[in-house]
């Protein structure tokens, strides 16, 4: 009987135990999400939300909703999710950049993991702001808080929320420890495609109320050709040949051999989608909880509308950013010329001081077009919203962060599994090549 790679998993009982806790995981986070904290009216909150995206198509409260998995219409202990501590990150990433003193401690022993310590402290001032603007918005709908002591409801709504983001940056650690890896991205993910159900539902209560079944069948098409086209970017890259000399290392003599360096055209995957999409997603949290009370930020909160022209505007300039900003961080030009001189090698017409001028020229050529096309993607729930009518959750599960980060993880997670397979001298999921990892 020929070997399957569904039976082999389970065969193998590190791997089998690893997903299996993985999974457990993600029913716990999934459990959570429809906990509400104390003190708080669901069905007034969900009226509300509903209302909400009835009249406006593309809304804030069914953006954070969608990408929460549920958890923000529920006002459950899990509805801020990962987004503080992915928040905290870009800001530490920023002030190692900043300050030299910080990148200086990062550099030293055990200088990692005091960064660390400081994102999560951090994590926790930025989870506290962001319940306290959850507090106001569910105090701007009526008959939403269910306790007459207003302080109290308060004092619950901050710790619970604030205590519940951490406990999900916990599970996100025990999965990279325990589990199958890729902990943070694998929640975020479990919450899309806990959507998928209720999406796909929706667009078939809307095929029986009128909508053009022409329309569904080539938004069917679009989706699966944007699926197509995020695998082979994701999996694109560019190859610069290495050549090394002869050395002697002890008694051994080393002989000479050529080799590359592979620059993907989206060196970043999905990061600077995710970080872009956090960014952009405080001040609109800020700005929907405090609306009611300031007049300018109802402005501000009409000037990011996520269908609006400026949002897309600004969405489309941060991931180009980030996406600079990232693969600038993760592959630095300077640092793998060091290390490639420090070896003995050479790039093949290149001088060796002309290395990281070489390098970054190529990087900046690749890392262009590869942050267009994720902007690209970003767009087209918008797109799909104004031009087909289609449901909210179907727009939003059609592309922007929610494709990439569905198809980004799962080449992860399968290039995990396939690594386990491989080292355990089984074969992988693919009968020809390797799945190859994205680094997420």
């Amino acid at each position: 009987m020929a070997n399957n790679a569904l039976l082999d998993i389970f065969r193998i009982k590190d791997l089998r135990d690893r997903i299996l806790f993985t999974l457990g995981v993600l029913v716990i986070y999934r459990v959570g999400t429809f906990i509400p904290i104390p003190g708080i009216n669901v069905s007034a909150i969900q009226n509300a939300i509903t209302a909400s995206q009835a009249g406006s198509g593309l809304s804030i409260t069914g953006y954070l909703d969608f990408f929460s998995g549920g958890a923000f219409s529920n006002f459950s202990v899990f509805m801020l999710g990962i987004m503080p501590y992915i928040s905290m990150s870009i800001i530490m990433q920023l002030m190692l950049l900043v300050f030299p003193s910080l990148k200086k401690l990062q550099m030293e022993e055990g200088g990692s993991k005091k960064i660390q310590r400081y994102i999560r402290y951090g994590t926790v001032v930025v989870a506290l702001m962001q319940s306290l603007v959850i507090r106001q918005y569910a105090n701007s709908i009526p008959d939403a808080i269910a306790l007459d002591n207003r302080f109290v409801f308060t004092i619950f709504a901050m710790l619970s929320v604030t205590v519940g983001t951490m406990f999900l940056m916990w599970l996100g650690e025990q999965i990279n420890q325990r589990g199958i890896g890729n902990g943070i991205s694998l929640i975020i993910f479990a919450g899309i495609v806990a959507r998928m159900p209720g999406a796909f539902w929706s667009l078939y209560q809307e095929m029986l109320n009128g909508l053009n079944p022409v329309f569904v069948m080539l938004a069917i098409l679009m989706f699966v050709a944007v699926i197509v086209l995020v695998i082979y970017e994701q999996r694109g890259q560019r190859k610069i040949p290495v050549n090394y000399a002869k050395r002697v290392v002890g008694r051994r003599m080393y002989g000479a051999q050529s080799t590359y360096i592979p620059f993907k055209i989206n060196p970043s995957g999905v990061i600077p989608v995710i970080f872009a999409s956090s960014i952009l997603t405080f001040p609109i949290q800020i700005a929907s909880g405090l609306a009611a009370d300031v007049r300018w930020l109802q402005s501000l909160q009409r000037f990011l509308s996520p269908d609006g022209a400026p949002y897309i505007i600004i969405y489309t300039l941060l991931i180009v950013f980030f996406a600079y900003f990232y693969t600038q961080v993760s592959l630095n030009p300077i640092e793998i010329s060091r290390q490639i001189r420090e070896n003995g090698g050479s790039i093949p017409g290149i001088r060796a001081e002309k290395m990281e001028e070489h390098m970054s020229k190529v990087l900046n050529r690749i890392i262009l077009p590869g942050a267009l096309f994720l902007a690209f993607i970003a767009v087209i729930p918008t797109i799909a919203q104004s031009v087909f009518d289609f449901p909210v959750q179907v727009a939003y599960l059609m592309g922007g962060t929610s494709l990439l980060i569905l198809v980004g993880v799962d080449l992860d997670l399968m290039s995990q599994i396939e690594g386990q397979l491989r080292m355990h001298h089984h074969d992988g999921l693919t009968k020809k090549g390797r799945i190859k990892s994205r680094n997420l």
